[in-house]
Protein backbone atom coordinates (compact mmCIF):
# COMPACT_ATOMS: atom_id res chain seq x y z
CA UNK A 1 0.00 0.00 0.00
CA UNK A 2 1.41 3.36 -1.05
CA UNK A 3 1.74 5.84 1.82
CA UNK A 4 2.01 8.70 -0.67
CA UNK A 5 1.15 9.31 -4.30
CA UNK A 6 2.20 12.10 -6.65
CA UNK A 7 -0.28 13.51 -9.15
CA UNK A 8 1.11 16.15 -11.48
CA UNK A 9 3.17 18.26 -9.06
CA UNK A 10 1.05 17.55 -5.97
CA UNK A 11 1.86 15.10 -3.15
CA UNK A 12 -0.97 13.23 -1.41
CA UNK A 13 -0.65 11.08 1.73
CA UNK A 14 -2.72 8.10 2.81
CA UNK A 15 -5.90 9.27 4.53
CA UNK A 16 -8.54 6.48 4.48
CA UNK A 17 -7.79 2.85 3.70
CA UNK A 18 -9.87 0.69 1.40
CA UNK A 19 -11.09 -1.57 4.23
CA UNK A 20 -12.54 1.43 6.10
CA UNK A 21 -14.27 2.61 2.92
CA UNK A 22 -15.73 -0.82 2.16
CA UNK A 23 -17.04 -1.16 5.72
CA UNK A 24 -18.77 2.23 5.47
CA UNK A 25 -20.30 1.34 2.08
CA UNK A 26 -21.57 -1.98 3.48
CA UNK A 27 -23.40 -0.09 6.25
CA UNK A 28 -25.03 2.19 3.66
CA UNK A 29 -26.13 -0.87 1.64
CA UNK A 30 -27.68 -2.46 4.73
CA UNK A 31 -29.72 0.69 5.46
CA UNK A 32 -30.84 1.08 1.85
CA UNK A 33 -31.88 -2.58 1.65
CA UNK A 34 -34.16 -2.09 4.66
CA UNK A 35 -35.57 1.26 3.49
CA UNK A 36 -36.29 0.12 -0.07
CA UNK A 37 -37.83 -3.26 0.74
CA UNK A 38 -40.81 -3.82 -1.56
CA UNK A 39 -40.16 -0.65 -3.57
CA UNK A 40 -38.80 -0.18 -7.09
CA UNK A 41 -36.01 2.38 -6.65
CA UNK A 42 -33.94 3.84 -9.44
CA UNK A 43 -30.30 4.28 -8.46
CA UNK A 44 -28.46 7.11 -10.22
CA UNK A 45 -24.68 7.06 -10.05
CA UNK A 46 -23.21 10.52 -10.42
CA UNK A 47 -20.24 10.37 -12.76
CA UNK A 48 -17.36 10.50 -12.88
CA UNK A 49 -16.34 10.37 -9.24
CA UNK A 50 -18.93 7.98 -7.86
CA UNK A 51 -18.18 5.04 -10.16
CA UNK A 52 -16.15 3.09 -7.57
CA UNK A 53 -18.65 3.85 -4.79
CA UNK A 54 -21.50 2.78 -7.09
CA UNK A 55 -19.78 -0.50 -8.00
CA UNK A 56 -19.03 -1.32 -4.37
CA UNK A 57 -22.52 -0.37 -3.14
CA UNK A 58 -24.52 -2.06 -5.90
CA UNK A 59 -22.56 -5.31 -5.44
CA UNK A 60 -24.05 -5.45 -1.93
CA UNK A 61 -27.67 -4.83 -3.03
CA UNK A 62 -30.22 -7.09 -4.77
CA UNK A 63 -29.55 -7.54 -8.50
CA UNK A 64 -33.07 -6.50 -9.51
CA UNK A 65 -32.48 -2.82 -8.66
CA UNK A 66 -32.25 -0.54 -11.70
CA UNK A 67 -29.08 1.52 -12.08
CA UNK A 68 -28.35 4.38 -14.45
CA UNK A 69 -25.85 7.21 -14.52
CA UNK A 70 -25.85 10.98 -14.82
CA UNK A 71 -23.07 13.54 -14.85
CA UNK A 72 -22.92 17.01 -13.39
CA UNK A 73 -19.97 19.28 -12.90
CA UNK A 74 -19.20 22.29 -10.79
CA UNK A 75 -15.45 21.76 -10.30
CA UNK A 76 -12.36 22.95 -12.09
CA UNK A 77 -9.03 21.90 -10.61
CA UNK A 78 -9.10 22.22 -6.82
CA UNK A 79 -12.15 24.48 -6.54
CA UNK A 80 -15.88 24.54 -7.19
CA UNK A 81 -17.07 27.07 -9.74
CA UNK A 82 -20.48 27.31 -8.03
CA UNK A 83 -22.24 26.71 -11.35
CA UNK A 84 -23.84 23.29 -11.92
CA UNK A 85 -23.56 21.95 -15.46
CA UNK A 86 -25.57 18.89 -16.54
CA UNK A 87 -23.21 16.87 -18.71
CA UNK A 88 -25.26 13.65 -18.95
CA UNK A 89 -28.97 13.68 -18.00
CA UNK A 90 -30.77 10.80 -16.29
CA UNK A 91 -32.13 8.70 -19.15
CA UNK A 92 -34.57 6.54 -17.17
CA UNK A 93 -38.13 7.45 -16.28
CA UNK A 94 -38.15 8.94 -12.78
CA UNK A 95 -41.84 9.84 -12.49
CA UNK A 96 -43.68 8.29 -9.52
CA UNK A 97 -40.77 6.20 -8.28
CA UNK A 98 -38.15 6.54 -5.58
CA UNK A 99 -34.74 7.72 -6.77
CA UNK A 100 -31.50 7.32 -4.85
CA UNK A 101 -28.64 9.51 -6.03
CA UNK A 102 -25.21 7.96 -5.46
CA UNK A 103 -22.50 10.58 -4.98
CA UNK A 104 -18.82 10.23 -4.15
CA UNK A 105 -18.51 13.31 -1.93
CA UNK A 106 -20.67 16.15 -0.73
CA UNK A 107 -18.75 19.29 0.11
CA UNK A 108 -20.62 22.53 -0.66
CA UNK A 109 -23.73 20.45 -1.42
CA UNK A 110 -24.77 22.80 -4.22
CA UNK A 111 -24.71 20.20 -7.00
CA UNK A 112 -26.85 17.62 -5.19
CA UNK A 113 -29.19 20.31 -3.84
CA UNK A 114 -29.79 21.44 -7.44
CA UNK A 115 -30.26 17.89 -8.76
CA UNK A 116 -32.60 16.81 -5.96
CA UNK A 117 -34.83 19.86 -6.43
CA UNK A 118 -34.91 19.31 -10.17
CA UNK A 119 -35.97 15.67 -9.70
CA UNK A 120 -38.77 16.72 -7.36
CA UNK A 121 -40.01 19.09 -10.08
CA UNK A 122 -39.96 16.15 -12.51
CA UNK A 123 -42.33 14.16 -10.28
CA UNK A 124 -40.22 11.60 -8.44
CA UNK A 125 -42.06 9.91 -5.59
CA UNK A 126 -39.11 10.29 -3.26
CA UNK A 127 -35.51 11.39 -3.84
CA UNK A 128 -32.74 10.36 -1.49
CA UNK A 129 -29.02 10.90 -1.45
CA UNK A 130 -26.34 8.37 -0.58
CA UNK A 131 -22.81 9.73 -0.39
CA UNK A 132 -19.60 7.88 0.31
CA UNK A 133 -18.09 10.98 1.94
CA UNK A 134 -19.29 14.30 3.33
CA UNK A 135 -17.45 17.43 4.41
CA UNK A 136 -19.96 18.83 6.94
CA UNK A 137 -17.91 21.98 7.53
CA UNK A 138 -18.14 22.91 3.84
CA UNK A 139 -21.90 22.70 3.32
CA UNK A 140 -23.31 25.89 1.84
CA UNK A 141 -26.96 24.85 1.57
CA UNK A 142 -29.64 22.99 3.50
CA UNK A 143 -28.74 19.48 2.33
CA UNK A 144 -28.94 16.43 4.57
CA UNK A 145 -27.92 13.21 2.81
CA UNK A 146 -30.00 10.17 3.76
CA UNK A 147 -27.03 7.80 3.74
CA UNK A 148 -23.49 8.84 4.62
CA UNK A 149 -20.42 6.62 4.61
CA UNK A 150 -17.81 8.78 6.31
CA UNK A 151 -17.38 12.38 7.43
CA UNK A 152 -14.11 13.96 6.38
CA UNK A 153 -12.31 17.22 7.05
CA UNK A 154 -12.02 20.03 4.54
CA UNK A 155 -8.98 18.56 2.79
CA UNK A 156 -8.56 18.03 -0.94
CA UNK A 157 -8.70 14.26 -1.40
CA UNK A 158 -8.29 11.75 -4.21
CA UNK A 159 -8.80 8.03 -4.69
CA UNK A 160 -11.71 5.58 -4.76
CA UNK A 161 -13.20 7.59 -7.64
CA UNK A 162 -12.14 11.07 -6.53
CA UNK A 163 -9.66 12.81 -8.79
CA UNK A 164 -7.32 15.72 -9.27
CA UNK A 165 -7.75 16.88 -12.88
CA UNK A 166 -8.48 13.32 -14.01
CA UNK A 167 -5.75 11.53 -12.04
CA UNK A 168 -5.98 9.46 -8.86
CA UNK A 169 -9.48 8.00 -9.39
CA UNK A 170 -8.31 4.38 -9.54
CA UNK A 171 -6.48 4.36 -6.20
CA UNK A 172 -8.25 1.91 -3.87
CA UNK A 173 -7.40 4.09 -0.84
CA UNK A 174 -8.14 7.77 -0.32
CA UNK A 175 -5.28 10.24 -0.10
CA UNK A 176 -5.20 13.88 1.05
CA UNK A 177 -3.20 16.74 -0.39
CA UNK A 178 -0.16 17.64 1.72
CA UNK A 179 1.39 20.31 -0.51
CA UNK A 180 -0.46 22.82 -2.62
Amino acid sequence: MDRQIKLYNKIFELYITEDVIVEAVTKIADKIRLDMQGLNPLFVGVLNGAYMFVAELMSKLPPDYELTFAAYSSYHGLKSTGIVQELLPIRSDVKDRPVILLEDIVDTGQTMYYVMNRLRQEGVRDVRLATMLIKPGCLQCDLKPDYVGLEVADDFIVGFGLDYNGLGRTARNIYKLINS
